[in-house]
Parts: structure tokens; C-alpha cells; sequence
């Protein structure tokens, strides 16, 4: 098969290239190379791997990019919380606005698959388990609980603590940060364009993606990667609140098999798929992993907080395992020491471009 990668330079990007061209497929790659996500603007494709240098955003360039192709990945976005309300236009505009102009252009020019990169920030706080009423949605955390070190979100007709669930792709979506709505917006976009061309999409949902050539320095990165500037940098890492929030931390070669898995595979309907490891990890518990593997200052925590960010939200990926027979090969221990080393075993390094 021929596709096009869109954001195909970038962190996630560059493994799902590798990915596709492993398994025989052809690749053409379209970036932007924009400076808040690239340190390399003069990044260039793997051999064999055609390459646009164009936003999605740009509708003269989509027609020529699609030109042949039989499927889509879309990954270009822009990532993050975001760090003030005023960055809102620019969220909006990189990752709705580009999605519209790219399924538009897919329309016009027929191709019919779509494999889309959405987030577990879709489902806000998830859902929880209250001993008194049951399975239930966990309200907003309130600023004036946060600073008074209450940090878990309670039951909200009782206000009892809540016992963590993992969550399915069944779990109404609750975006609770401008980043979040945007890639729900995404998945709506490409349900309705899937619905008017009878095309096929797969939203993959990706937990918290960690490995080789992550970015760092940026107030967009992952957590893994302030930490690991910290440590380099012989400074503690710094956990927000009590350091005891889980998430499901899932390596990026995982992530990049999963995607290609079901590009390749989903050919009818609109179907989102958790990509995770299932194996719910704290953040402190990731802090202090790093700290040990890089023998550096012991994290840490803090107690300060970001409204906005989740407690808890771990993924059932049992879906995604059942229809594709994708299994995560890579163990959090190993993939921390090799994020701390920058060791790979027998797998070279993808640095980011």
C-alpha cells in the first residue's frame, strides 16, 4: 500500500514511517518542520521515502500529496496542554482547521482510509468506581480542593473517594483542556466526513507515548521529557501534586506497530481503538525510574498543580489487542532505562527531526 504520513517527521511520526517502510509499504511524508515542534528544520525522509514540506493547513498542497495513495495517517498536531487560554486559536487552527482541509482534499480525490491520531485526554477524568452509587464520571477538580493537597476528584453525588477503572473506548468522550477538545473535534470531523464518503476511519487514542526521540525543552513535551532535561541537567526532577496521578505509560515503537496495524487492517466504519500498555504506572513512579538509571537527584514533589491537567486515566486496550493481535513488547522497566541511556538493544535510535 501507498501512504501519506502526515506530521511524519515529527516524534510519533518518525517511528510510524520506520514502521511502514519495515513492512513494505510505500511512504510519502508531508511536515511543516514548524520551529516550536522541530529542532531540525532540515530533516529529511529515510531513503526510499517521498517528502512535502507543507502544512496541512495548506489546501494547494494536499491534492498533489494524496496523489496515489491508498490510506492516511494523520499525525501532524499540535501537542500539549497548551500554556494559556490565548493559545487556543492556534490549537484550533493546527489541529481542526488542518483535519477539515485534509478531509476535504481526501474527498475530492477519493481516497477512502483514514487513521487518525487522537488522545486519552478525550475522556477527562474517566470513569470511577464509588462504593455508594457505583460506576460513575468523576466531576472537575476544584482549584480551592487542589491547594489544599486534595488532589483526588471525588465521587460527585457523594463526595466519597472513588477507586480507579480502567477505561474503555465505550466511555463517553469529556474534554476538559482545550487540547482535548480539539482532537475530539478531530474524531467528529472524521466521523462526518467517513459517514458522507463512506470512508473508513480508525481514531487511536494513545496513552502517554514515551521512547527515542521524544522532544524535549518545550512546554509541549511529555513528562518523561522535563524529567529527563532535569536530571541531564543534574537538577531534581520537580512531580506536580503528590506524584501518586496514574497514567498508562506505553512505549512509541508500541505505539508505532498499533498504528500501522490498523491502518492497514480497519477498512469500514469509524471504530477508536486505546492504545496502552494496561499496566497503570504513577508519575512519581516514572521520576524516580529515571532518577535511578541516570544516578541523579531524587525527584521532588511538589504539591503545585496545572487546572486543566487529569488525575487518573488508564486505557483497556483489550480492543485493539483482540482485532489486530498488537501486544506492547516493550516493559516499562526497559523502556525507562533505555529513555535514561538512550540505549536501544538491537533497535537504532530515531532522533527527532
Amino acid at each position: 500500500m501507498k501512504f501519506l504520513v502526515t506530521g511524519g517527521a515529527g516524534f510519533i511520526g518518525q517511528h510510524v514511517v520506520r514502521e511502514l517502510m519495515v513492512r513494505g509499504h510505500e511512504v510519502r511524508v508531508l511536515d511543516s518542520l514548524r520551529p516550536d515542534v522541530h529542532r531540525d528544520l532540515d530533516w529529511r525522509p529515510p531513503s526510499g521515502a517521498d517528502f512535502i514540506h507543507a502544512d496541512v493547513r495548506d489546501a494547494k498542497a494536499l491534492e498533489p500529496a494524496l496523489e496515489g495513495v491508498d490510506a492516511v495517517i494523520h499525525l501532524a498536531a499540535k501537542v500539549g496542554l497548551g500554556v494559556d487560554i490565548s493559545d487556543t486559536p492556534d490549537y484550533v487552527s493546527s489541529n481542526d482547521f488542518a483535519t477539515a482541509e485534509l478531509l476535504a482534499a481526501m474527498a475530492r480525490t477519493k481516497v477512502g482510509r483514514l487513521t487518525l491520531a487522537s488522545s486519552m485526554v478525550a475522556y477527562g477524568e474517566g470513569v470511577g468506581r464509588c462504593e455508594k452509587h457505583g460506576e460513575t464520571r468523576p466531576g472537575p477538580r476544584l482549584e480551592s480542593a487542589m491547594a489544599n493537597g486534595q488532589f483526588d476528584p471525588p465521587c460527585p453525588t457523594c463526595g466519597m473517594p472513588l477507586a480507579d477503572l480502567l477505561v474503555t473506548e465505550d466511555v463517553p468522550v469529556d474534554p476538559r483542556n482545550v487540547y482535548a477538545t480539539t482532537k475530539v473535534a478531530q474524531e467528529f470531523l472524521a466521523g462526518n466526513w467517513a459517514r458522507s464518503t463512506g470512508g473508513a476511519v480508525a481514531s487511536m487514542r494513545y496513552h502517554n507515548v514515551y521512547g527515542p526521540g521524544m522532544p524535549r525543552d518545550t512546554p509541549y513535551a511529555g513528562v518523561a521529557a522535563i524529567f529527563l532535561s532535569a536530571l541531564r541537567r543534574n537538577e531534581a526532577p520537580r512531580v506536580f501534586e503528590d506524584g501518586r496521578q496514574r497514567r498508562d505509560f506505553i512505549h512509541v515503537r508500541d505505539i508505532a506497530a498499533a498504528t500501522v496495524l490498523a491502518a492497514e487492517g480497519h477498512v469500514f466504519g469509524v471504530r477508536a481503538f486505546n492504545v496502552g500498555s494496561g499496566t497503570p504506572r504513577t508519575v512519581g513512579e516514572m521520576a524516580f525510574a529515571l532518577a535511578r538509571a541516570l544516578d541523579g537527584p531524587t525527584p521532588v514533589v511538589t504539591g503545585a498543580f496545572r487546572l486543566g491537567d487529569v488525575r487518573h486515566i488508564t486505557a483497556d486496550s483489550s480492543r485493539l489487542r483482540a482485532e489486530f493481535h498488537w501486544e506492547p513488547r516493550t516493559t516499562f522497566e526497559d523502556g525507562m532505562r533505555e529513555l535514561a541511556t538512550g540505549s536501544t538493544g538491537s533497535d537504532p535510535v530515531i532522533k527527532e527531526g
